[in-house]
């Protein structure tokens, strides 16, 4: 017992624990990084898929973002973005870029979905990262009335709380969410585009953000029973409304008292 008390007190023991403790977490992290990489690919692509997306690559994206997408002084690396980014960006026709601005404007996309799906594949050929959702994320049928909590939590101080869109920062904005596809509203919360955080499934989960979409969907369904809009931004434009008109009412009656009376 002595003997094993002293070799449990050699000075080489703390180095050993370390190693030990280096060695275990190393492992961990390998097998998180496995599992997370599993998630990921979810969508599996042909291998001329991904050949011909490293062409179209090659020609109309590599000038920004580098042969082999691994970045430039222009534009970012995309190793790890994964499919979801590309089929949101290209999808939506902000890439590629028509000119340099604050953030990448919608337009019409460059690419057709098949070219579109290339692209994705090669881009995911490259690193794990966010897959393009499931069919049964965007059906629609989630809860509309937690899709709504979690949406006026997370994005409405930028979306507004009808998703109307809203001014940011040196000319940025977020935009108006009304007649955006499902699928791309899912990669927008899973990738962050522009100036959007990355909501990944740690904090909001692939059902969270089904019942986003279908909160979203719904009041895009249901139109404005009240009246006008007033491009949704609340009782500011409604009181300016009602002050402008009110006064417009109220001199237009002085007018009238006043021809009458001469």
């Amino acid at each position: 017992m002595k003997a094993l008390s002293q070799k449990r007190r050699h000075p080489l023991a703390a180095i050993a624990l370390l190693l030990m403790g280096l060695l275990l977490t190393g492992g961990l992290y390998a097998v998180a990084t496995t599992v997370n990489q599993a998630k990921a690919d979810t969508t599996s692509y042909s291998a001329s898929d991904v050949e011909e997306g490293g062409k179209l690559f090659a020609a109309n994206c590599a000038t920004c973002h580098g042969m082999g997408a691994s970045g430039t002084n222009d534009g970012p690396s995309l190793v790890g973005v994964g499919a979801a980014a590309v089929d949101f960006q290209v999808g939506t026709g902000r890439m590629p870029m028509q000119m340099s601005g604050p953030q990448a404007q919608k337009k019409p996309a460059q690419f057709n979905e098949e070219q579109t799906k290339q692209l994705a594949a090669y881009v995911a050929s490259l690193g794990a990262g966010p897959a393009i959702p499931e069919e049964k994320l965007l059906d629609g049928k989630g809860d509309a009335a937690k899709g709504g909590e979690l949406f006026r939590v997370n994005c409405a101080m930028c979306h507004n709380a009808a998703a109307a869109g809203g001014a940011l920062t040196r000319g940025k904005f977020a935009p108006g969410l009304a007649g955006v596809t499902e699928a791309h509203i899912y990669e927008a919360m899973a990738t962050g585009p522009q100036n959007m955080p990355v909501f990944n499934d740690s904090n909001i989960t692939p059902e969270d953000k089904r019942d986003i979409i279908t909160f979203l969907k719904t009041i895009e369904a249901n139109g404005s029973p009240g009246g006008a809009e007033l491009g949704s931004l609340g009782p500011v434009s409604e009181g300016l409304f009602v002050w402008v008109a009110g006064l417009g009412v109220i001199i237009a009656f002085t007018i009238w008292l006043t021809s009458r009376t001469s």
